[in-house]
C-alpha cells in the first residue's frame, strides 16, 4: 500500500470510530435523558470530543438522532431478513411483524422513541419529511409485493382483496404500538404475551395455517434486503 493510500485509509478508519462513538453516545444520552434534555454539547461531551466536531458531521440535534434512529431501524430490519432466511416461517406476516414487535420493544433506543416518546418521533420526522416519506413508500411497495406472493402461494385468506390486507395488517400492528405506549391498565405486562396476542391476531385475519417454501422466503427476504440496504445507504448519507 502506497504511503498516501495508507494515511487516506488512516483517516477513514478514525472518522468512523469517531462517528461510532458520536452515535453511541446520542443513543446513550437519548435512553438515559430522553431528547428534550438532551444537547449537543451533552453528546460531545460523552463521545470525549468538541461540540464543533460534532457539528462537522451533523447540521443539527435533529439530524444527528434521525442518523440513530435510521442506524437502529436498519439493524432491526436485517435480523427481520436473517429470521427469514433461517426459518420461512418468518415470512408470514403474523411471525415478522411480531418479531419485529418484539424487538423494537427490547431495543433501548426504539422502545424510547417508538413506546415512550411520541414527541421525539415527531421532530425527527419533521427533520426528514422527505426521506421518510420515501422509506414508507418503498416500505410499503416491499410489503404489497410481500402479501402478493404470499396470496399466489395460497397462504393468505382470499376473501380480503390485496388493498384491504394490506390495510389490516397496518391498523392491528400499529395498533399494538399505540396501545403501549399508552400504557392501559389493561394491557399484559409481559412483552412476550403482547407479541403473542400480536402474532395470533395477524395469523387468524390473513393467514390460511399454510407454511412458506424455502424458495418463497428468500424471495420474500431479498425484497426486504433492498429495503434494509436503502436504510443503510441513507444513514450514512446524512453524515457529512
Amino acid at each position: 500500500m502506497r504511503y498516501r493510500d495508507y494515511v487516506t485509509e488512516s483517516a477513514r478508519s478514525v472518522t468512523k470510530s469517531r462517528l461510532d462513538r458520536i452515535l453511541d453516545s446520542a443513543a446513550d444520552l437519548l435512553v438515559r435523558w430522553g431528547y428534550q434534555r438532551v444537547t449537543v454539547e451533552d453528546v460531545a461531551k460523552q463521545a470525549g470530543i468538541g461540540k464543533g466536531t460534532v457539528y462537522l458531521h451533523f447540521r443539527t440535534k435533529e439530524s444527528l438522532f434521525l442518523a440513530v434512529l435510521l442506524r437502529v431501524q436498519q439493524a432491526v430490519g436485517a435480523g427481520m431478513v436473517e429470521r427469514m432466511r433461517a426459518d420461512p416461517r418468518h415470512a408470514l406476516p403474523s411471525r415478522m411483524i411480531s418479531a419485529v414487535y418484539r424487538a423494537l420493544a427490547e431495543d433501548p433506543v426504539t422502545h424510547r422513541i417508538y413506546f415512550g416518546d411520541a414527541d421525539t418521533l415527531g421532530r425527527l420526522a419533521h427533520e426528514a419529511a422527505e426521506t421518510l416519506g420515501e422509506l414508507s413508500a418503498r416500505r410499503d411497495a416491499v410489503m404489497t409485493e410481500h402479501l402478493a406472493l404470499l396470496r399466489e402461494s395460497g397462504l393468505l385468506r382470499t376473501e380480503l382483496d390485496p388493498a384491504a390486507a394490506r390495510y389490516v395488517l397496518s391498523a392491528v400492528s400499529t395498533g399494538f404500538f399505540l396501545t403501549d405506549s399508552m400504557a392501559l391498565p389493561a394491557a399484559p405486562a409481559d412483552l412476550e404475551v403482547r407479541a403473542r396476542l400480536l402474532e395470533h391476531s395477524l395469523a387468524a385475519a390473513l393467514e390460511t395455517g399454510g407454511a412458506p417454501s424455502r424458495q418463497l422466503a428468500d424471495r420474500v427476504a431479498a425484497r426486504y434486503q433492498s429495503l434494509i440496504d436503502h436504510l443503510d445507504n441513507e444513514w450514512r448519507h446524512r453524515v457529512r
